[in-house]
Protein backbone atom coordinates (compact mmCIF):
# COMPACT_ATOMS: atom_id res chain seq x y z
CA UNK A 1 0.00 0.00 0.00
CA UNK A 2 1.50 3.33 -1.07
CA UNK A 3 2.08 6.31 1.16
CA UNK A 4 -0.23 8.38 -1.04
CA UNK A 5 -3.16 6.00 -0.55
CA UNK A 6 -2.41 5.49 3.14
CA UNK A 7 -2.55 9.25 3.73
CA UNK A 8 -5.85 9.56 1.86
CA UNK A 9 -7.41 6.71 3.82
CA UNK A 10 -6.35 8.14 7.17
CA UNK A 11 -7.86 11.53 6.36
CA UNK A 12 -11.12 9.95 5.21
CA UNK A 13 -11.33 7.66 8.23
CA UNK A 14 -10.75 10.59 10.59
CA UNK A 15 -12.90 13.33 9.10
CA UNK A 16 -15.63 11.68 6.98
CA UNK A 17 -18.72 9.95 8.43
CA UNK A 18 -18.46 6.17 8.27
CA UNK A 19 -21.66 5.64 6.28
CA UNK A 20 -20.02 3.44 3.65
CA UNK A 21 -17.92 0.29 3.87
CA UNK A 22 -15.16 1.51 1.56
CA UNK A 23 -12.92 -0.74 -0.50
CA UNK A 24 -9.17 -0.05 -0.30
CA UNK A 25 -8.64 2.05 -3.42
CA UNK A 26 -8.65 5.71 -4.45
CA UNK A 27 -9.28 6.39 -8.14
CA UNK A 28 -7.68 9.50 -9.61
CA UNK A 29 -8.19 9.12 -13.37
CA UNK A 30 -10.65 7.55 -15.75
CA UNK A 31 -11.29 7.13 -19.46
CA UNK A 32 -14.20 5.28 -21.02
CA UNK A 33 -14.76 2.08 -19.02
CA UNK A 34 -11.35 2.16 -17.35
CA UNK A 35 -10.16 3.67 -14.07
CA UNK A 36 -6.66 4.32 -12.70
CA UNK A 37 -5.88 4.48 -8.99
CA UNK A 38 -3.52 6.76 -7.08
CA UNK A 39 -0.69 4.27 -7.62
CA UNK A 40 -1.21 3.97 -11.37
CA UNK A 41 -2.96 0.57 -11.38
CA UNK A 42 -5.61 0.16 -14.10
CA UNK A 43 -9.10 -1.32 -13.62
CA UNK A 44 -12.09 -2.29 -15.76
CA UNK A 45 -15.11 -0.49 -14.33
CA UNK A 46 -18.36 -2.49 -14.15
CA UNK A 47 -20.10 -0.18 -11.68
CA UNK A 48 -19.76 3.24 -13.38
CA UNK A 49 -20.23 5.38 -10.30
CA UNK A 50 -23.26 3.25 -9.33
CA UNK A 51 -24.70 3.50 -12.81
CA UNK A 52 -24.17 7.23 -13.32
CA UNK A 53 -21.16 7.40 -15.66
CA UNK A 54 -23.21 6.71 -18.76
CA UNK A 55 -20.81 7.93 -21.46
CA UNK A 56 -17.73 6.68 -19.66
CA UNK A 57 -15.22 8.54 -17.53
CA UNK A 58 -14.13 11.98 -18.74
CA UNK A 59 -16.03 11.86 -22.00
CA UNK A 60 -14.59 14.66 -24.16
CA UNK A 61 -18.00 16.14 -25.11
CA UNK A 62 -19.03 16.49 -21.46
CA UNK A 63 -15.59 17.69 -20.41
CA UNK A 64 -15.68 20.35 -23.14
CA UNK A 65 -19.14 21.52 -22.09
CA UNK A 66 -18.13 21.83 -18.45
CA UNK A 67 -14.86 23.60 -19.24
CA UNK A 68 -16.68 26.06 -21.48
CA UNK A 69 -19.25 26.79 -18.77
CA UNK A 70 -16.58 27.19 -16.08
CA UNK A 71 -15.42 30.36 -17.81
CA UNK A 72 -18.94 31.79 -17.97
CA UNK A 73 -21.23 31.44 -14.93
CA UNK A 74 -21.80 28.59 -12.47
CA UNK A 75 -24.77 29.50 -10.30
CA UNK A 76 -27.40 32.22 -10.39
CA UNK A 77 -30.46 30.45 -8.92
CA UNK A 78 -33.81 29.48 -10.32
CA UNK A 79 -35.29 32.97 -10.16
CA UNK A 80 -33.70 33.43 -13.57
CA UNK A 81 -33.41 31.70 -16.92
CA UNK A 82 -30.36 29.47 -17.20
CA UNK A 83 -28.36 28.76 -20.33
CA UNK A 84 -28.77 25.20 -21.71
CA UNK A 85 -31.63 24.32 -19.36
CA UNK A 86 -34.46 24.78 -21.86
CA UNK A 87 -32.62 22.77 -24.51
CA UNK A 88 -31.97 20.02 -21.96
CA UNK A 89 -35.64 19.92 -20.91
CA UNK A 90 -36.70 19.68 -24.56
CA UNK A 91 -34.31 16.77 -25.16
CA UNK A 92 -35.63 14.96 -22.08
CA UNK A 93 -39.21 15.49 -23.24
CA UNK A 94 -38.35 14.01 -26.63
CA UNK A 95 -36.70 10.97 -25.02
CA UNK A 96 -39.61 10.42 -22.62
CA UNK A 97 -42.01 10.46 -25.58
CA UNK A 98 -40.05 7.86 -27.54
CA UNK A 99 -41.70 4.51 -28.29
CA UNK A 100 -39.72 1.28 -28.65
CA UNK A 101 -40.20 -2.44 -29.09
CA UNK A 102 -39.52 -4.92 -26.27
CA UNK A 103 -35.82 -5.02 -27.12
CA UNK A 104 -35.46 -1.24 -26.98
CA UNK A 105 -35.25 -0.42 -30.69
CA UNK A 106 -36.91 2.95 -31.35
CA UNK A 107 -40.21 2.75 -33.24
CA UNK A 108 -41.58 6.29 -33.01
CA UNK A 109 -42.87 8.97 -30.66
CA UNK A 110 -46.07 9.76 -28.79
CA UNK A 111 -45.46 13.49 -29.28
CA UNK A 112 -46.25 14.12 -25.60
CA UNK A 113 -44.92 17.31 -23.99
CA UNK A 114 -43.18 16.69 -20.65
CA UNK A 115 -42.13 19.44 -18.24
CA UNK A 116 -39.09 18.93 -16.00
CA UNK A 117 -38.02 20.16 -12.60
CA UNK A 118 -34.26 19.85 -12.09
CA UNK A 119 -32.78 18.56 -8.86
CA UNK A 120 -29.41 17.31 -7.62
CA UNK A 121 -30.09 13.62 -6.97
CA UNK A 122 -32.45 10.71 -7.42
CA UNK A 123 -33.90 11.04 -3.93
CA UNK A 124 -34.75 14.70 -4.57
CA UNK A 125 -36.32 13.74 -7.89
CA UNK A 126 -38.51 11.18 -6.13
CA UNK A 127 -39.49 13.76 -3.50
CA UNK A 128 -40.67 15.95 -6.36
CA UNK A 129 -42.61 13.08 -7.90
CA UNK A 130 -44.36 12.43 -4.59
CA UNK A 131 -45.36 16.09 -4.33
CA UNK A 132 -46.76 16.16 -7.85
CA UNK A 133 -48.82 13.04 -7.11
CA UNK A 134 -50.17 14.44 -3.87
CA UNK A 135 -51.09 17.70 -5.52
CA UNK A 136 -53.07 15.63 -8.06
CA UNK A 137 -54.70 13.78 -5.17
CA UNK A 138 -55.67 17.08 -3.58
CA UNK A 139 -57.09 18.63 -6.75
CA UNK A 140 -58.60 15.63 -8.55
CA UNK A 141 -59.25 12.95 -5.92
CA UNK A 142 -60.71 14.76 -2.95
CA UNK A 143 -57.51 14.86 -0.93
CA UNK A 144 -56.24 11.32 -1.55
CA UNK A 145 -52.55 11.11 -0.60
CA UNK A 146 -51.63 7.43 -0.26
CA UNK A 147 -48.90 5.96 -2.44
CA UNK A 148 -48.42 2.24 -3.12
CA UNK A 149 -44.91 1.01 -3.91
CA UNK A 150 -43.27 -2.39 -4.37
CA UNK A 151 -41.47 -4.52 -1.82
CA UNK A 152 -37.71 -4.66 -2.35
CA UNK A 153 -37.91 -1.24 -4.02
CA UNK A 154 -35.47 1.58 -3.36
CA UNK A 155 -36.40 5.23 -3.86
CA UNK A 156 -33.83 7.14 -1.81
CA UNK A 157 -32.60 7.99 1.67
CA UNK A 158 -34.55 11.10 2.60
CA UNK A 159 -37.28 10.34 5.14
CA UNK A 160 -40.11 10.41 2.60
CA UNK A 161 -38.27 8.29 0.05
CA UNK A 162 -37.28 5.87 2.81
CA UNK A 163 -40.98 5.50 3.58
CA UNK A 164 -41.59 4.78 -0.09
CA UNK A 165 -38.76 2.22 -0.13
CA UNK A 166 -40.14 -1.27 0.40
CA UNK A 167 -37.20 -2.65 2.39
CA UNK A 168 -37.44 -2.65 6.18
CA UNK A 169 -33.66 -2.81 6.56
CA UNK A 170 -33.40 0.82 5.45
CA UNK A 171 -36.10 1.96 7.91
CA UNK A 172 -34.38 0.76 11.08
CA UNK A 173 -33.54 3.50 13.61
CA UNK A 174 -35.00 6.36 11.55
CA UNK A 175 -38.63 6.39 12.67
CA UNK A 176 -41.11 7.80 12.89
CA UNK A 177 -41.16 7.94 9.11
CA UNK A 178 -43.68 9.97 7.10
CA UNK A 179 -46.97 8.13 6.69
CA UNK A 180 -49.05 7.42 3.62
CA UNK A 181 -47.01 4.64 2.02
CA UNK A 182 -47.61 0.90 1.65
CA UNK A 183 -45.79 -1.73 -0.37
CA UNK A 184 -46.91 -4.93 -2.09
CA UNK A 185 -44.92 -7.67 -3.87
CA UNK A 186 -43.63 -6.77 -7.32
CA UNK A 187 -45.47 -8.42 -10.22
CA UNK A 188 -48.46 -9.34 -8.00
CA UNK A 189 -51.36 -7.70 -9.83
CA UNK A 190 -54.00 -8.90 -7.39
CA UNK A 191 -52.14 -7.52 -4.36
CA UNK A 192 -51.65 -4.18 -6.08
CA UNK A 193 -55.29 -3.85 -7.08
CA UNK A 194 -56.38 -4.73 -3.54
CA UNK A 195 -54.05 -2.10 -2.05
CA UNK A 196 -55.45 0.56 -4.38
CA UNK A 197 -59.12 -0.44 -4.24
CA UNK A 198 -59.29 -1.21 -0.51
CA UNK A 199 -56.49 0.89 0.96
CA UNK A 200 -55.15 0.29 4.44
CA UNK A 201 -55.31 2.78 7.29
CA UNK A 202 -51.60 3.39 6.69
CA UNK A 203 -52.22 4.98 3.32
CA UNK A 204 -55.82 6.09 3.26
CA UNK A 205 -57.20 6.79 -0.23
CA UNK A 206 -54.52 6.24 -2.84
CA UNK A 207 -53.35 8.94 -5.26
CA UNK A 208 -50.45 7.11 -6.95
CA UNK A 209 -48.55 3.92 -7.66
CA UNK A 210 -44.76 4.35 -7.64
CA UNK A 211 -42.37 1.68 -8.90
CA UNK A 212 -39.10 0.86 -10.61
CA UNK A 213 -39.25 -1.13 -13.83
CA UNK A 214 -36.11 -2.92 -12.60
CA UNK A 215 -35.40 -2.94 -8.87
CA UNK A 216 -31.70 -2.15 -8.85
CA UNK A 217 -30.84 -1.94 -5.16
CA UNK A 218 -33.24 -4.76 -4.42
CA UNK A 219 -31.24 -7.26 -6.47
CA UNK A 220 -31.95 -6.44 -10.14
CA UNK A 221 -35.52 -7.76 -10.21
CA UNK A 222 -37.48 -6.66 -13.30
CA UNK A 223 -41.18 -5.94 -13.42
CA UNK A 224 -42.76 -8.00 -16.17
CA UNK A 225 -44.04 -6.12 -19.19
CA UNK A 226 -47.55 -7.49 -18.58
CA UNK A 227 -47.43 -6.22 -15.01
CA UNK A 228 -46.37 -2.73 -16.13
CA UNK A 229 -49.24 -2.69 -18.62
CA UNK A 230 -51.61 -3.75 -15.83
CA UNK A 231 -50.34 -0.90 -13.63
CA UNK A 232 -51.01 1.59 -16.43
CA UNK A 233 -54.55 0.23 -16.89
CA UNK A 234 -55.22 0.28 -13.15
CA UNK A 235 -54.07 3.88 -12.82
CA UNK A 236 -56.31 4.88 -15.73
CA UNK A 237 -59.25 3.01 -14.23
CA UNK A 238 -58.85 4.61 -10.79
CA UNK A 239 -57.74 8.05 -11.99
CA UNK A 240 -54.49 7.85 -10.03
CA UNK A 241 -50.92 8.82 -10.96
CA UNK A 242 -48.42 6.31 -12.32
CA UNK A 243 -44.92 7.28 -11.15
CA UNK A 244 -41.96 5.42 -12.63
CA UNK A 245 -38.61 5.74 -10.85
CA UNK A 246 -36.03 5.71 -13.68
CA UNK A 247 -33.15 6.94 -11.52
CA UNK A 248 -31.05 3.85 -12.23
CA UNK A 249 -32.74 2.56 -15.40
CA UNK A 250 -33.01 5.75 -17.44
CA UNK A 251 -30.92 7.25 -20.22
CA UNK A 252 -30.40 4.07 -22.22
CA UNK A 253 -29.22 1.92 -19.30
CA UNK A 254 -31.70 -0.76 -20.38
CA UNK A 255 -31.37 -0.12 -24.13
CA UNK A 256 -34.46 2.05 -24.59
CA UNK A 257 -34.19 5.71 -23.56
CA UNK A 258 -36.30 4.77 -20.50
CA UNK A 259 -37.11 1.28 -19.29
CA UNK A 260 -40.91 1.72 -19.22
CA UNK A 261 -40.82 2.05 -23.00
CA UNK A 262 -39.91 -1.65 -23.30
CA UNK A 263 -43.43 -2.44 -22.08
CA UNK A 264 -45.07 -0.05 -24.54
CA UNK A 265 -46.56 2.22 -21.86
CA UNK A 266 -46.34 5.87 -20.86
CA UNK A 267 -46.45 6.89 -17.17
CA UNK A 268 -47.57 10.22 -15.79
CA UNK A 269 -44.52 11.20 -13.76
CA UNK A 270 -40.91 10.04 -14.17
CA UNK A 271 -38.00 10.58 -11.79
CA UNK A 272 -34.42 10.42 -13.05
CA UNK A 273 -30.80 11.13 -12.12
CA UNK A 274 -27.58 9.05 -12.40
CA UNK A 275 -26.91 8.73 -16.15
CA UNK A 276 -28.40 12.12 -17.04
CA UNK A 277 -25.07 14.00 -16.76
CA UNK A 278 -22.32 11.36 -17.02
CA UNK A 279 -21.64 11.49 -13.28
CA UNK A 280 -22.08 15.21 -12.64
CA UNK A 281 -24.60 15.47 -9.76
CA UNK A 282 -27.89 16.15 -11.51
CA UNK A 283 -31.45 14.86 -11.34
CA UNK A 284 -34.89 15.69 -12.65
CA UNK A 285 -38.53 14.86 -12.23
CA UNK A 286 -40.71 15.18 -15.33
CA UNK A 287 -44.48 15.12 -15.63
CA UNK A 288 -46.92 15.24 -18.45
CA UNK A 289 -48.31 18.75 -18.82
CA UNK A 290 -51.67 18.22 -17.12
CA UNK A 291 -49.85 17.02 -13.97
CA UNK A 292 -46.87 19.37 -14.17
CA UNK A 293 -49.08 22.44 -14.50
CA UNK A 294 -50.61 21.77 -11.07
CA UNK A 295 -47.29 22.91 -9.56
CA UNK A 296 -47.02 26.70 -9.35
CA UNK A 297 -44.39 29.15 -8.04
CA UNK A 298 -43.66 28.43 -4.38
CA UNK A 299 -44.71 24.77 -4.50
CA UNK A 300 -41.23 23.34 -5.00
CA UNK A 301 -37.67 24.56 -5.31
CA UNK A 302 -33.94 23.89 -5.22
CA UNK A 303 -31.03 26.27 -4.78
CA UNK A 304 -28.62 24.31 -6.97
CA UNK A 305 -30.97 22.20 -9.08
CA UNK A 306 -30.45 22.75 -12.80
CA UNK A 307 -27.71 25.33 -12.32
CA UNK A 308 -25.48 26.39 -15.19
CA UNK A 309 -22.83 23.69 -14.69
CA UNK A 310 -25.40 20.93 -14.27
CA UNK A 311 -27.37 22.06 -17.31
CA UNK A 312 -24.24 22.19 -19.46
CA UNK A 313 -23.09 18.72 -18.39
CA UNK A 314 -26.52 17.14 -18.74
CA UNK A 315 -27.26 18.73 -22.11
CA UNK A 316 -23.93 17.51 -23.49
CA UNK A 317 -24.53 14.03 -22.09
CA UNK A 318 -28.08 13.59 -23.34
CA UNK A 319 -27.34 14.95 -26.80
CA UNK A 320 -24.23 12.77 -27.12
CA UNK A 321 -26.11 9.66 -26.01
CA UNK A 322 -28.55 10.29 -28.86
CA UNK A 323 -26.01 11.39 -31.46
CA UNK A 324 -23.79 8.34 -30.86
CA UNK A 325 -26.71 5.91 -31.05
CA UNK A 326 -25.88 4.54 -27.62
CA UNK A 327 -29.17 2.67 -27.31
CA UNK A 328 -28.37 0.27 -30.14
CA UNK A 329 -24.90 -0.29 -28.69
CA UNK A 330 -26.39 -1.07 -25.27
CA UNK A 331 -28.83 -3.58 -26.77
CA UNK A 332 -25.99 -5.44 -28.52
CA UNK A 333 -23.33 -5.43 -25.80
CA UNK A 334 -25.98 -5.96 -23.11
CA UNK A 335 -26.99 -9.21 -24.78
CA UNK A 336 -23.32 -10.22 -24.90
CA UNK A 337 -22.90 -9.41 -21.20
CA UNK A 338 -25.96 -11.52 -20.32
CA UNK A 339 -24.62 -14.44 -22.38
CA UNK A 340 -21.18 -14.31 -20.76
CA UNK A 341 -22.63 -14.05 -17.25
CA UNK A 342 -25.00 -16.97 -17.81
CA UNK A 343 -22.03 -19.15 -18.78
CA UNK A 344 -20.11 -18.45 -15.56
CA UNK A 345 -19.75 -21.24 -13.00
CA UNK A 346 -22.27 -21.14 -10.13
CA UNK A 347 -24.47 -18.53 -11.87
CA UNK A 348 -28.03 -19.82 -11.83
CA UNK A 349 -29.89 -16.81 -13.27
CA UNK A 350 -29.13 -13.57 -15.07
CA UNK A 351 -31.74 -10.80 -14.70
CA UNK A 352 -32.26 -7.34 -16.12
CA UNK A 353 -32.10 -5.51 -19.44
CA UNK A 354 -29.34 -3.94 -21.49
CA UNK A 355 -26.37 -3.00 -19.33
CA UNK A 356 -28.21 -3.42 -16.03
CA UNK A 357 -27.72 -7.04 -15.08
CA UNK A 358 -27.83 -9.14 -11.94
CA UNK A 359 -26.11 -12.53 -11.71
CA UNK A 360 -27.57 -14.89 -9.11
CA UNK A 361 -24.99 -17.19 -7.50
CA UNK A 362 -25.73 -20.53 -5.84
CA UNK A 363 -22.89 -19.99 -3.37
CA UNK A 364 -22.61 -17.04 -0.92
CA UNK A 365 -19.34 -15.62 -2.27
CA UNK A 366 -20.41 -12.27 -3.73
CA UNK A 367 -18.59 -10.19 -1.10
CA UNK A 368 -15.18 -11.89 -1.48
CA UNK A 369 -15.63 -11.86 -5.25
CA UNK A 370 -15.86 -8.07 -5.20
CA UNK A 371 -12.78 -7.85 -2.97
CA UNK A 372 -10.73 -10.30 -5.06
CA UNK A 373 -11.96 -8.65 -8.25
CA UNK A 374 -10.49 -5.35 -7.10
CA UNK A 375 -7.14 -7.03 -6.57
CA UNK A 376 -7.33 -8.33 -10.15
CA UNK A 377 -8.28 -4.96 -11.63
CA UNK A 378 -12.07 -5.34 -11.75
CA UNK A 379 -14.54 -2.88 -10.20
CA UNK A 380 -17.53 -5.05 -9.30
CA UNK A 381 -20.57 -4.68 -7.06
CA UNK A 382 -22.66 -7.07 -4.98
CA UNK A 383 -26.09 -7.01 -3.37
CA UNK A 384 -26.19 -9.33 -0.37
CA UNK A 385 -23.99 -12.39 -0.38
CA UNK A 386 -25.18 -14.09 -3.58
CA UNK A 387 -26.00 -11.42 -6.20
CA UNK A 388 -23.51 -9.58 -8.40
CA UNK A 389 -24.81 -6.39 -10.01
CA UNK A 390 -23.31 -5.09 -13.26
CA UNK A 391 -23.70 -1.41 -14.29
CA UNK A 392 -20.77 -0.66 -16.60
CA UNK A 393 -20.43 2.58 -18.54
CA UNK A 394 -22.66 2.36 -21.60
CA UNK A 395 -19.59 2.64 -23.85
CA UNK A 396 -18.14 -0.66 -22.59
CA UNK A 397 -17.01 -2.97 -25.39
CA UNK A 398 -17.53 -6.70 -25.96
CA UNK A 399 -13.78 -7.18 -25.59
CA UNK A 400 -13.86 -5.54 -22.15
CA UNK A 401 -16.81 -7.70 -21.16
CA UNK A 402 -14.87 -10.78 -22.24
CA UNK A 403 -11.84 -9.76 -20.16
CA UNK A 404 -14.06 -9.23 -17.13
CA UNK A 405 -15.93 -12.53 -17.57
CA UNK A 406 -12.74 -14.55 -18.07
CA UNK A 407 -11.23 -13.11 -14.88
CA UNK A 408 -14.48 -13.55 -12.95
CA UNK A 409 -14.78 -17.20 -13.97
CA UNK A 410 -11.32 -17.87 -12.52
CA UNK A 411 -12.18 -16.05 -9.28
CA UNK A 412 -15.47 -17.95 -8.86
CA UNK A 413 -13.64 -21.28 -9.26
CA UNK A 414 -11.09 -20.11 -6.72
CA UNK A 415 -13.64 -19.05 -4.07
CA UNK A 416 -16.54 -21.50 -4.56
Amino acid sequence: MSQAFDAARKLDDTYVMHTYGRLPVEFTYGSGAELVDVDGKRYLDFLAGIGSVSLGHAHPKVTEALMRQLDRVWQVGNYYYVENRGELARSISELLSTTTDEQGHVTGSTGTIWRSFFSNSGAESNEGAIKVARRWGERALGGASGIVTARQSFHGRTLATLSATGQDVFHKSFGPLPTGFASVPLNDAAALEEAVTNPSEATGPVCAIMLECVQGEGGVWPATFDYLRFVRELCDKRGIVMIVDEVQTGFFRCGAPFSYQLAGIQPDVVSMAKGIADGFPTGAVAARANYADLMVPGDHGSTFGGNALAAAAARATVETLVDEGIGEHVIAVGAHLAKRLAALPHVTEVRGHGLMRGAQLDVPIATPLVERGLQEGLVLNHIGDSILRFLPPLVVTEAQIDRMADTLATLIDELA
